[in-house]
């Protein structure tokens, strides 16, 4: 499967909220280009490495360990997030 990562609550990494951080402009360029390579129906799906929840442990996973086979991807927002 995946190696296993050491999963905890995080401290927030930003400014106080409504106050732009300094890496905003960095995001929404970043942001601009993921759009322009939005994944469409029909089209192969672009490889990615992921954290997942496996076998009562959470690990990262890539999609390329599953060439072959069937996949079925699932997102759930707000699942396994300790709130």
């Amino acid at each position: 499967m995946g190696e296993e990562l050491d999963v905890s609550c995080a401290r927030p990494v930003s400014g106080a909220v409504g106050e732009d951080s300094p890496e905003t402009a960095e995001k929404e360029q970043q942001e601009e280009k993921e759009a322009k390579n939005m994944i469409m129906v029909g089209r192969k799906a672009p490889d990615f490495t992921a954290p997942a929840y496996h076998k009562c442990k959470f690990v990262n996973i890539t999609l390329s360990d599953y060439a072959g086979k069937w996949v079925v991807l699932c997102f759930y927002p707000g699942d396994f997030t300790f709130v």
